[in-house]
């Protein structure tokens, strides 16, 4: 067995996990630390660049004629997490450094209990629908538009479900389990 990173999609894949992190890091130093207010901002808005690189030398490597691999459905996985819970992690964080730096008010934290913590699990189960139907969309598109289902059967086939699956484990461990315990209502 090769190493993971003998594989380019998986290589830029943990590229634009990092180039995520660095755009984020560089946006709130600039903004808060340097207050760059200008600077910071386009380094916050441009994170999503990450995501279009991304899906670009997704859609050429299949469209050229590669096998799908895991990587691919990675990939497809990673973008549509990456657009459902962006702008909250990039708010996450901006709070805390806001905070720590600027003086900003303490960061909000989700609510402990009652109606309000039910409906804070059902709000993220929302974000974890719309990831993983991002998911399933770019795999759909890599699949049959990009490329022929021959080549991409792991996507269609192993993949899909998979995303499924995680939504379903979500709701069980997210909105379902927190409705039911008495803890929290």
């Amino acid at each position: 067995m090769g190493n993971l990173f003998d594989n380019p999609m998986v290589l830029l894949i943990a590229c634009c996990e990092v180039g995520f992190w660095v755009l984020l890091g560089a946006g709130l130093l600039a903004r808060y630390v340097l207050r760059w207010r200008r600077v910071g901002a386009v380094l916050l808005v441009a994170t999503p660049v990450v995501d279009v690189v991304l899906i670009v030398a997704a859609v050429l490597d299949i469209g050229r004629g590669a096998e799908a691999t895991t990587a691919h459905a990675l990939g497809a996985a990673y973008l549509g997490f990456s657009v459902a819970f962006g702008h909250s992690m990039v708010h996450w964080a901006d709070q805390r450094v806001a905070h720590r730096f600027a003086g900003g008010p303490p960061p909000s934290r989700p609510p402990k209990r009652g109606p309000e913590r039910v409906r804070h699990e059902w709000q993220e189960w929302r974000k974890c629908l719309l990831a993983c139907s991002i998911g399933v969309a770019i795999l759909a598109l890599l699949s049959f538009v990009v490329g022929t289902p021959e080549h991409t059967e792991t996507l269609w086939r192993d993949w899909i479900p998979k995303l499924g699956l995680v939504a379903l484990v979500w709701f069980v461990i997210g909105p379902l389990w927190t409705m039911l315990d008495r803890r929290t209502t």
